[in-house]
Order: structure tokens, then sequence, then C-alpha cells
């Protein structure tokens, strides 16, 4: 990447924040962002592999968007950037996250054929469906080679793979079960795992 092609993608953040504040501006708050763009800035810092500049905009974002899970990618993004940031705990537990958003994502980082699991896709398939599509992220990409090392062990281990199993396992159940009740329980044991790697 030219430095000038690095301006321009500096000159985009700063619009988009700039639009951001706007909105805060006008609404006394962000929940006008109906074009998310909150969701694109993490993609730009990762072009220009300006971590550190990812990880202030995700102290923003907690801090103006606490109830926002966000979305796969978005999570992703989170996860390599806590990565280049050495902070391998919250990776571990953001990369764990993004598993639970789409557990296709890293079958698709990976090269990996996706196999569909016969499983509670969640209350929007076609969004799960569109994150797979349109996934741009690869384990080829030089700049990712230390993160896709990583995260390879990250699945591989004992830990994760237990806890992805049992999350999976809780999703059949969801498919099959409909008292609320039971789902309910079910849907509370899915968000407890991802507090447990």
């Amino acid at each position: 990447m030219t430095s000038k092609q690095e301006e321009r993608i500096r000159r985009k953040i700063k619009r988009i924040k700039a639009a951001l504040a706007a909105d805060k501006k006008r609404w006394g708050g962000y929940h006008h962002d109906g074009s998310g763009l909150r969701y694109t800035i993490p993609a730009l810092y990762i072009r220009i592999g300006d971590y550190s500049g990812g990880l202030r905009y995700f102290t923003w974002f907690k801090k103006n968007f606490p109830d926002d899970a966000g979305f796969p990618e978005f999570l992703f993004e989170w996860t390599i950037i806590l990565f280049k940031t050495k902070r391998r705990t919250e990776a571990e537990r953001k990369a764990f996250q993004t598993f639970c958003s789409n557990t296709y994502l890293f079958d698709k980082f990976f090269g990996k054929k996706i196999v569909p699991i016969d499983k509670w896709e969640g209350s929007n398939l076609e969004m799960a469906a569109y994150a797979i599509e349109y996934f741009t992220y690869s384990y080829k990409q030089s700049d990712l080679f230390d993160f896709a090392s990583w995260l390879q062990e990250l699945i591989s281990s004992e830990k994760f793979s237990k806890l992805s199993k049992r999350y999976i396992e809780i999703q059949k159940q969801l498919k099959a079960e409909s008292g609320y009740i039971k789902r309910s329980n079910l849907v509370d044991q899915a968000t407890q795992l991802e507090n447990e790697i």
C-alpha cells in the first residue's frame, strides 16, 4: 500500500467518525446509524495495519454501544485487533464470541468446505449466509499469517473444542425445542459458555 492509499483510508475513517459525531449531536445519541457506519471502521484500520487505532475505536465502541453485539465479521475484526495488540486473553474470548455468532466463519477463513450443521441458526438465517458469502478475510493474507497460526492453535485447543461442541449441541437442541422455558434455559446456557473461555 502506498502512502497516498493509506492517507485516503485515514481520510475515510475521519469522514465516518465525523458523520457519527454529527449523528450524535443531531439526535443526542447514535440511534440513527441505520447505514451501519459504526461497523465499517475496524476493517479500515486493519487494511492500513493501524491496530492501536483499531483498539482505540473498539474502546469507544464499547462505551457508546454497550448493548450492540455486532456482526460476525465485525467480531472477527475485533479478534484480529485484540490479537495484534497483544491482548490474547481478550482475543480468545472475542474469538469464541465470533464462533458463536457464526459457527462457519472460521472454516471460511481457513478455506475449508462449509458443511451445514443441522442446528438452530438464530433468528436470521439469511444474515448468517450473507456473512459467509461476503466474508473476505483469509489465512493466506500475509498480514494475517501470525493471527491465522494463533487462531488455528486456539480452535484446536481442548478448551475451545469442548466449548464449541457444547455450543453446537445447545443449538441443535434449540432447533428441536418449542417450549418457552426450555428454550430460555438453553439460550442462557449458550450465553454462559461465552464467559467460560
